[in-house]
């Protein structure tokens, strides 16, 4: 069975819109599935009225143990249909099945993680003998949470976005990306299973005016986004403008990687060709914009340009283990980077792709630019395909002012043998996530998110886990 309905209180329901969505295969334009049910207004407000009863409710009685014993339940039912789900992302946005399986494995070590936060929330107090006062400061769950997720990395993006509310003692209503909803909807069975109280955690589908419903809701107080700058602004509007409710943003980068005459050669090339193309370059966090230094340019554009070359032979059916790199998520996706292929080619010089990959499916070419202007759009705007870009440089401080040089702030990457260096380099690089000699290493444990218009707010550890309670001051008069 195939769940195409809401999960609202514990139960698939009929969405009273009236409106479907038809998902396509972007390996071969085949139909995965039709009839997926779009919220309304309506269907969105049930939502929240389950989340706010439950919050209200049972919820609120659990102990921090009872609600560690469900999220690790559904960790472990998660783990058991990890296969069955990826399938889901693979057939709906071609996501290559070994990544979609590592991410459901991700799910589970999410949850696990923030299972053990439930019982580690201590207040914080002070005695002030002198004025006799004693003051407690209690963290509160905020309440009702809304998510929203991007359609590169549904699994994810859902378990960052409510293990976390799960742990704080919040309840949540959860939209995955119109693109990739299939799998997310299927979690609901899982969610029952796994013990939670009916209206803890609630499933909407939908495009931007289900995310529009969420954002200006009235009784949601709380949001986290991951998705586009521009989305984002509008979710952080919306939010502003119905009940200033606490906003989470993770949005896109454009992100610098600076290597040195010094790195290690065959690792910097590994990271830059496998780990840059991994998701056929549809990451955030994607070293987009790659900075060599000149002595050793030379060398490394030209084998880079041979991985490339290579790795494009890696394209096809993603649901094959032997295959890394799959389409681009749908034909939109296509048309935007086959756009920026085609401007590119007035901006820079082409050292190899630019194309479409075949005659059918959503197949991109691996493509590196050189030396793009200042202003050039491929080396400006996140184009969230296979497209790297290179530039060079002499010295350190160019390198930095190079990396700085955009209005995101994502991720970095240093390349050197010198750890003084890349230490001192990250302490000026403008960016949530600094990374040296490897490329982006996610983890529950740590904070995940970025500087300027790569959002607000952090997912993952503790700070991520403290965007969802309210810090409560509680002053006693001891001497009254």
């Amino acid at each position: 069975m195939v769940y195409k309905q809401l999960f609202i209180n514990n139960e698939y329901v009929d969405a009273t819109s009236g409106e479907t969505l038809s998902i396509y295969n972007p390996h071969d334009e085949s139909l995965v599935a039709d009839g997926i049910q779009v919220a309304s207004q309506e269907d969105v407000d049930k939502a929240v009225a389950a989340a706010r009863a439950a919050f209200k409710g049972e919820w609120s009685e659990w102990t921090p143990q009872q609600r560690s014993k469900a999220m690790l339940k559904l960790a472990d039912l998660t783990d058991k249909h990890a296969e069955e789900l990826a399938l889901w992302e693979v057939k709906s946005m071609g996501q290559p099945i070994f990544q979609a399986k590592a991410l459901y494995g991700f799910f589970g070590m999410v949850f696990r993680y923030y299972a053990g936060w439930t019982d580690k929330l201590p207040g914080e107090a002070w005695s002030e003998n002198e004025q006799g006062l004693y003051k407690i400061v209690q963290y509160d769950p905020i309440g009702v949470c809304a998510g929203i997720g991007a359609w590169n990395g549904s699994s994810i993006f859902f378990a960052y976005k409510t293990a976390t509310a799960l742990a704080a003692g919040c309840t949540i209503i959860y939209k995955a990306s119109e693109k990739s909803p299939i799998g997310v909807l299927q979690l609901g069975q899982l969610i029952k299973e796994a013990g939670f109280p009916p209206g803890v955690l609630n499933i909407v589908t939908g495009d931007g005016k289900v995310g529009a419903a969420l954002a200006s809701h009235m009784d949601i107080n709380k949001i986290s986004f991951t998705g586009s700058a521009f989305a984002g602004k509008k979710v952080q509007e919306l939010a502003a403008k119905s009940n200033l409710k606490r906003v989470t943003l993770e949005l896109g980068g454009k992100s610098p990687s600076l290597i040195f005459p010094d790195a290690n050669l065959e690792n910097a090339l590994t990271h830059h060709s496998q780990s840059f193309l991994i998701n056929s370059g549809q990451a955030c966090v994607a070293s987009s914009r790659t900075f060599v230094h000149e002595d050793i340019a030379e060398k490394f554009i030209g084998e880079l340009k041979t991985r490339f070359e290579q790795l494009s032979h890696t394209m096809g059916q993603p649901t094959d283990s032997n295959t890394f790199l799959g389409p681009l998520a749908d034909d939109k996706q296509f048309e935007r980077v086959m756009s920026f292929l085609d401007i590119g080619k007035e901006e820079a010089e082409l050292l190899t792709g630019g194309a479409r990959h075949g005659d059918s499916g959503w197949y991109v070419q691996p493509t590196i630019f050189l030396n793009p202007k200042d202003d050039a759009r491929i080396y400006r705007e996140e184009i969230f395909g296979p497209v790297l870009t290179i530039r060079t440089f002499k010295t350190e401080e160019e390198a930095i002012k190079l990396a700085n040089d955009t209005s995101f702030g994502l991720a970095a990457y240093i390349f050197t043998a010198s750890i003084p260096r890349a230490l001192r380099i990250a302490k000026h690089l403008d960016a949530g996530n600094v990374n040296i000699n490897t490329t982006q290493t996610l983890g529950p444990n740590v904070p995940f998110g970025g500087f300027k218009e790569s959002g607000i707010g952090r997912e993952g550890g503790r700070q991520g886990l403290m965007n969802y309670v309210e810090a409560k001051t509680i002053s006693i008069n001891m001497l009254a």
